[in-house]
């Protein structure tokens, strides 16, 4: 696995982080706030924001930001941290944006519903990756950027169908990988590194022991874990 890799797999495991702009009120300071967010096929950071957020009147004078994740531990600068650099831009009535926010903040449709609030979508120009003493890298767009695969064609479908169908696997992912054993398991997203489940409200993250491409491998990959976690 590459650096690249590394850190795209950092970032699909946080939801939320610090997103800075270019303060308009304030010309020249910059302006930090807190937000969620969910990543696209490409692995841009996509946020829902309201047109009346300081970070919004931002981002409509200059799209230039910066979004940092980091490890939520004792001493932060010992933890990994991932700087994402770009820019952002509307991404408008996307129906799959908006379905694959949902499903990882489903709380949001109420925001959706007030009709000030839209999402937004990061696209990268450079990260910063830093995950210890001394290991400390600057990574380019076109490493940083996931393998291509159909995976976001099927993706509805894959859930359905473990959702309906594999209810109980879902569980044994928690329990082996998470150390947690929950009343109930939802798989909410899937992409060509991994997948995400809502485990009795909270989001968890597995990742794949090698990218997947289409449904078969995405079946072969859940099988294997599932083998696993039964073992």
């Amino acid at each position: 696995m590459t650096v690249g890799d590394e850190a795209r797999h950092y970032l699909r495991a946080h939801r939320s982080g610090v997103l800075s702009t270019l303060s308009e009120r304030l010309a020249g300071y910059p302006f930090g706030s807190i937000v969620p967010f969910v990543l696209d096929s490409s692995c841009r950071p996509v946020i829902l924001v309201s047109a009346l957020a300081e970070h919004t009147k931002n981002l409509g004078a200059d799209p230039r930001t910066s979004l940092i994740v980091h490890d939520y531990v004792d001493d932060v600068q010992a933890g990994a941290r991932l700087t994402l650099v770009g820019k952002a831009l509307p991404v408008g009535d996307d129906a799959t944006a908006r379905s694959r926010y949902l499903r990882s903040f489903p709380a949001a449709r109420d925001l959706f519903r007030l009709g000030d609030f839209a999402l937004w979508a990061i696209e990268p120009a450079q990260l910063l990756f830093i995950r210890g003493f001394g290991r400390i890298d600057w990574i380019s767009v076109e490493s940083f950027r996931p393998l291509q695969s159909r995976i976001g064609e099927v993706e509805d479908d894959i859930l359905a169908h473990m959702n309906a169908d594999h209810s109980d696997a879902l569980v044994a992912y928690c329990r082996h990988f998470h150390g947690l054993q929950p009343h109930a398991a939802e798989m909410v997203g899937i992409d060509c590194d991994g997948f995400n489940v809502r485990a009795d409200g909270k989001l968890l993250r597995f990742d794949f022991d090698r990218p997947v491409t289409d449904a078969a491998e995405a079946r072969a990959a859940l099988v294997a874990l599932a083998r696993a976690a039964r073992g």
